[in-house]
């Protein structure tokens, strides 16, 4: 049921999508959705608490390797491109619907959550420039942005495009460490 939910919310968005869509998605009566749970807001909470703790689980575990800032930031790449392959709703929801989510008290977790998530980045990355791993004029905030939305955008189009989440998680590990420029010589 909770799938189905997701798949509804990352379609038609969380607030549009009622009770009792999902009751008929489920194919249940409407009323028979709340013995499983008291809310809509329940069901989405499911959603986005297990996404979002999977992915800083995956962070912190990064972190803790401390393999150096490049291991660790290969490992956030690794790991988010999967969690994100099995959490599409979550993703949609949170993308399409953040400001509702970052409003409403059962969802606080998930700004103080983004918050982590980004200061592990900026960390990674400043670490990187301090050790010289990364470029000196390197905007750790900016970058972390847009390697976020690179990551973060929906993975649909992995499926279209024919290649599996590994080759595309390869591909962007090379760009981001390698560039695209040709090798001078």
């Amino acid at each position: 049921m909770v799938v189905l939910a997701g798949e509804l919310f990352a379609q038609k968005g969380y607030r549009a999508t009622t009770v009792r869509e999902i009751a008929d998605a489920a194919g249940i009566l409407s009323g028979s959705l709340y013995h499983h749970f008291d809310s809509k807001e329940s069901i989405g909470d499911e959603i986005l608490s297990n996404f979002i703790n999977e992915v800083l689980a995956d962070y912190r575990a990064a972190v803790a390797s401390a393999r150096g800032p490049r291991a660790v930031l290969e490992q956030i790449v690794r790991s988010t491109s999967h969690t994100l392959s099995r959490h599409r709703a979550a993703l949609a929801m949170l993308q399409n619907d953040y400001s509702y989510f970052a409003a409403h008290p059962r969802f606080a977790y998930l700004p103080k959550a983004l918050r982590e998530i980004e200061r592990i980045w900026i960390t990674q990355l400043d670490l990187g420039q301090e050790s010289g791993a990364f470029r000196a004029d390197l905007e750790a905030k900016l970058t972390y942005r847009l390697l976020r939305d690179v990551l973060w955008m929906p993975v649909q189009w992995r499926r279209t495009g024919g290649f599996s989440t590994d080759q595309v998680v390869d591909e962007f590990l090379r760009l981001l460490f390698d560039g695209i420029a040709a090798p001078p010589g």
